[in-house]
This record gives structure tokens, sequence and C-alpha cells, in this order.
């Protein structure tokens, strides 16, 4: 088995970039990272903005998507797995917001490919400090997504990143994905 795709899932906050980082880094074979922020970045301002067919978030944190927004996600998702397809390995930092649901999504991109799923969790008081520290996302998502984005989703291994670093998790998962 030849995985090509780690897909890193956790809440706002929860550390999965600088894991991302991390794993460019420990891992001896290049791997590009393509991450959720960057999608919504992408999307054209009308949909990042509140459109219906977008992406909301509320005043509490919360995230709402509509159907304009999964058919882009779906063609990233599909551009993503194309580039693994391609021969490129590929590292995802993804926010499952419907927890099981969301990685369903994903296993049907990657119909017929390996991939290493991980979990990355951090406690919502830690997650929400670090979303204070950050100033760049809504106050209270890291909190209100730390738990619900895992809900119903397999992994093949979890890493917490409370109180451990995230080049640790990196060495975690690159051990996993050699087989040690």
């Amino acid at each position: 088995m030849t995985i090509r795709v780690i897909i890193l899932n956790g809440g706002s906050s929860s550390g999965k970039s600088s894991i991302v980082r991390e794993l460019q880094t420990a891992l001896p074979e290049p791997w590009l990272a393509f991450g959720i922020d960057g999608f919504v970045e992408a999307l054209p301002a009308r949909l990042r903005e509140g459109e219906e067919e977008g992406i909301a978030f509320a005043e509490d944190g919360g995230v709402e998507v509509g159907a304009g927004f999964r058919v882009l996600e779906a063609a990233w998702m599909a551009g993503v797995v194309a580039t693994a397809r391609a021969g490129a390995r590929v590292v995802v930092d993804d926010v499952f917001l419907g927890g099981a649901e969301s990685q369903l999504r994903w296993q049907q991109a990657l119909e017929g490919m390996d991939a290493l799923w991980v979990g990355v969790r951090c406690e919502p008081e830690e997650a929400a400090r670090r979303e204070r520290l950050r100033g760049d996302r809504v106050t209270g998502m890291a909190a209100s997504q730390a738990g619900p984005v895992h809900v119903g989703v397999r992994y093949d291994l979890e890493v917490d990143t409370t109180r451990t670093p995230a080049p640790a998790c990196a060495r975690a998962i690159a051990t996993r994905l050699r087989g040690d």
C-alpha cells in the first residue's frame, strides 16, 4: 500500500496547519499541502461574505455552507485527488463540519486510493485560547468545532495538540505512514 494522501481533520485552531508544515519538513519525500482555509480564500468574495449559496460565519462562531459552496468544494476535492493520482504526495488540512458526512465526501473523491486519516484533537479551552491569540477567526469557532468535527469519523491515527507540540504530532504521523 502506497499512501499518497494524508487527511488531517480537526476544528479551527487545533494545530493542523502547524502539523502540516512540520510534516513537510519531517517526511523525506516532498508533500504538497492543501487546506480548507486556502480553498475558502479562493472563493469569490460574494461566497465568502454570507451569500446564501456560499459560506457564512455566525457571530457565535458557527459556520453554515450552501449548495454553491458544496459544488465548488467537490471540484476542489477532485482537483486535490487528481494531483495525488498524477504522482504527487498530498497532505490535506480540513475541518469536517459535517463529521462523518464530510469524511464520506472525501472517501468518494478518493475512490480507489488509500489515505491516512488523522484526527487532530485539541481541548476546546486551549483551541479558544489559540483563536484569541490568532485574531483572524470569529470568536467561538474553535470551541464550537472542537468536538463535532470528529463525530462519526474513523481515523487511522489521532493526535492531541492540547499539550503535544506540532513537531511531535508530525513525527507520530510520519511513523505511522512508514508503518513503524
